[in-house]
């Protein structure tokens, strides 16, 4: 498929989507005309590298994630790798910080709320 139909089948932007190549998640062909040609399995690729993303992961990160993942469903691949492992420990561990963060900036606003309404 081309870059069009790629980007209207995940929602990702085009630019987007020549960025995950220039950072090596994501690969196409060209054609002869030099257009980029994807495969079926790049919507599963995107998806997964949208939520990554999501997820607060850098780019090198993922890049270092992508392999160990099956695009189809997400989960890991049987393979351990324990560098990787203690990387993304440590990125659940930033992630755990970020969610008791908003919690505690939720509660605050609650008790503004609590107090405005009187």
């Amino acid at each position: 498929m081309k870059i069009g139909e790629l980007a209207r089948r995940t929602g990702v932007s085009e630019r987007s989507l020549r960025y995950y190549e220039q950072q090596d998640l994501l690969t196409s062909t060209r054609t002869a005309g030099g257009q980029r040609e994807y495969s079926e399995r790049a919507v599963d690729r995107v998806i997964r590298i949208q939520e990554l993303f999501a997820a607060g992961l850098s780019s090198k990160k993922i890049a270092l994630m992508l392999p160990f993942l099956r695009d189809r469903d997400g989960r890991p691949c049987e393979i351990p790798i324990p560098a990787l492992v203690a990387d993304l420990r440590k990125e659940r561990e930033r992630i755990d910080r970020m969610i008791a963060d908003l919690q505690n900036t939720r509660s605050v606003l609650d008790d503004v709320i609590e107090a405005a309404e009187g």
